[in-house]
Order: C-alpha cells, then structure tokens, then sequence
C-alpha cells in the first residue's frame, strides 16, 4: 500500500481551488478572438499549469484518486500514470439493480402512443459540451426513448421522447474536435438527427444547458466490459442497425408530409465542436454523469 502522509482538508481544498479556478480562466480566455498565432500559448500555459499542481501534489505526498479533482492523479506515481477505473462502482452494489430499472423504464412506456418495445441499451450520452451522461434508451413501434435513471434512488428523472418517423440521418463514427480544441475522446459513436434544416442557434451552442438540439449522440458505456450481459446491453452496433431499420418501417407505415422518407446511414467522424470546456474536463474524468456509490460525496 501506499505511504500516504495525512493532509490537511485546507491543503487540499486550495489545490483544488487553485485548479478550478485555472479550467475556469483558461476556458474563458480561449472563447476571446484572439489572433491564431497566440491560440498555442493556452496549451502551453494550460500544460504548463498542471505541471506545477501535480509538482504540489508530490510534495505534499497525497493521493488525489479518491478526491473530486481525481484526473490530477493520471500523472502521480502510485498509479503508474494512469488513473485506475473501478467499473465495480456504476450502478448500485444491491442485486437486481438492472433488472429493476429494465422493470421501471418499461412501465413508463404508453403501449398505445409508443407501441411494443424492440429493444433497449445501456448508454453514455454525449452532449455539445463533450459533457457524459448515464441513458437508458429503448425502441418502440414508433419512438425512440431516452430515460435519465437513477440506479441508486431507483426512480426515473427524465424521459426524451423522438418519434421514429422525424429520424432523417444517423450517423457514426469517431469523434472529432476543432483544430485547436484541448478536448480529445476516444472509441466511437452514433448520432441521430430528426431535423436537418434546422441549425442550432448561436446561443444553444455556448450555452452548456440547452437541450433544443436536433440531434443526438451516444457513446459506449464503460461497464461494457464487465460481463456478456452487459456487452449486449451496451451494443451500440446492434442499437444502430435496430434504430435504422425501426425509422424506415415508421417512415413507411407514418410518414411525415413535406418530409423525405427514409433514413440515411452515413460512416462519418462525430464533430463536437468545443474547445476548452471545465465542466466536461472534470464532469468525465469523475463520472459526474453516472449514477455511482460515492461515498460520502454526492453529486
């Protein structure tokens, strides 16, 4: 085990302090138009920056894996540089926690106005932010739904409802950013678009709320590799050929006038167009957006 010498929550809490509040003023000065030219100084400083906290953190000989601000710990030495993820900690530790939010999602769907369900997936939501967020989404007759679940209250939070016949385009792939963007991810995804004359406005696009989006985008979830069970579950692969093939019956059976029927399948890379974001740097690496036994702290 490691030798780790007791700190005080002071010390603690002004490192992280000092580096909220560098995220903060980075992502700030990074949206100002400045000339190209002084764009790679923000990595610089940024690189340059993380250098000197992990540098505090040796000296004060801490372990910051179990602490809000854990992806400072991606550089100490007690994890060999990488930041250990104990997949034992999603969901909830009770038995049947699964098969409990199958039961309660299932329940919330309107057998007349949504049909039968095909299918359902265990999914990590993307959002324009680069902001990861915990999803059940099932397949009906005629819907696409998207539950928000809490697996340790075992209740439902909040449920998007995308008709399967407004489905015109999914697209997937890998994930990309802007030239000078300081965000990365990595595997691949799938989008959904409903509505491909519509733009998002200039203020959904810096505003890290807005949800009138036309689109959607999933990721894998990272209990994937868990167990079979769960690597079906989590099958984006097989979510995708379901959601297409569901769109092009509803096309068929209600379509949309003024609309073109069919969905269109393109192999393209997913451009999330962010470039320094604070929230989603430490929301991601903590898994804020996942419903996890945290202890003590809760989010």
């Amino acid at each position: 085990k490691m030798n780790i010498i007791s700190v005080t929550k002071v010390q603690c809490t002004v490192l992280q302090a000092c580096c909220i509040g560098l995220l903060w003023g980075v992502s700030h000065t990074s949206r100002v138009a400045r000339p190209a030219h002084h764009q790679p100084q923000i990595t610089v400083r940024l690189s340059g920056a993380l250098n000197a906290l992990t540098f505090y953190q040796s000296q004060l000989h801490i372990c910051l894996k179990d602490y809000p601000l854990s992806f400072l710990c991606t550089r100490c030495d007690c994890h060999n540089g990488k930041l250990e993820s104990d997949t034992r900690a999603f969901l909830s530790p009770q038995p049947g926690t699964l098969n409990q939010a199958i039961k309660d999602v299932e329940a919330l769907v309107n057998k007349e106005a949504d049909g039968s369900v095909h299918g359902m997936w265990l999914m990590a939501e993307v959002d324009h932010w680069n902001n990861e967020k915990e999803r059940l989404v099932l397949i009906t007759d005629n819907t696409l739904l998207v539950f928000k679940y809490d697996f340790m209250m075992f209740q439902c939070e909040q449920i998007q409802k995308i008709s399967l016949n407004f489905i015109d385009r999914i697209s997937y792939g890998t994930f990309s950013f802007p030239k000078r963007s300081l965000l990365q991810r990595e595997g691949e995804g799938v989008r959904i678009f409903w509505d491909r004359l519509r733009e998002p406005s200039f203020s959904s696009r810096w505003n890290p709320f807005a949800t009138d989006f036309p689109f959607i985008t999933f990721t894998y979830h990272p209990v994937r590799n868990i167990s079979d069970t769960f690597a079906a579950l989590c099958d984006i692969q097989n979510f995708r050929e379901k959601l297409k093939d569901a769109a092009q019956k509803a096309h068929t059976m209600k379509p949309v006038p003024g609309k073109a029927n069919g969905v269109l399948v393109l192999n393209q890379q997913i451009h999330i167009d962010a470039y320094v974001g604070a929230m989603s740097f430490l929301g991601n690496q903590n898994k804020l957006g996942y419903s996890m036994a945290r202890g003590n702290i809760g989010f």
